[in-house]
């Protein structure tokens, strides 16, 4: 019985902690919610006046860089990037995500004016190596295709898969 107690504490405390440690990690990343509000902010912002929601969006400014996440654009008719921290300049259709989908060439193919499209892929965070899955919405904006992409926190879903796996051993015991 008192290891049946010790047991059901540790498990409590693992699940409590993992709790609190993927609302902060959470808070370091934006969410697939966020994105997509984003990406509503760049279409509204590029329609008002295209030039300068372009350089709010390679400066990041007007709410346009919040944690992880950004406006790219690029030119529909040749897909170069018009907007992006560190691939402006670069082709669109160039672009494969690390476990080689083609993103960037569907993202050309399948932009539509006034169409909130999804594409799934795998990329690193910035600064690290190790790919995560990405969810990018993307649309078509005039002459320009744009999107904000969101990266899963892997690592997080499997603290939560051990607080749960910890909670229902002790409820086993």
């Amino acid at each position: 019985m008192r290891h049946l107690v010790i047991v059901i504490g540790l498990a409590v405390t693992l699940v409590l902690s993992s709790s609190s440690s993927f609302a902060a990690e959470e808070a370091k990343f934006g969410s697939e919610q966020e994105a997509r509000a984003m990406l509503e902010k760049a279409v509204a912002a590029l329609k008002d006046d295209k030039a300068k929601a372009l350089a709010m969006f390679n400066k990041g400014e007007g709410g346009f860089k919040d944690r992880d996440l950004y406006v790219f654009c690029a030119n529909a008719s040749d897909g170069v990037m018009t907007a992006h921290p560190y691939l402006k300049g670069e082709l669109l259709q160039d672009i494969v995500g690390k476990k080689g989908f083609p993103l960037g060439k569907a993202i050309m193919e399948r932009a539509a004016e006034g169409k909130i499209q999804s594409v799934t892929y795998w990329w690193p965070r910035p600064g690290t190596k190790t790919p995560l899955e990405k969810h990018t919405f993307y649309t078509k904006v005039g002459d320009q295709i744009c999107g904000v992409g969101v990266l899963q926190a892997v690592d997080v879903r499997r603290v939560h898969a051990l607080g749960s796996f910890a909670a229902s051993s002790a409820a086993t015991l």
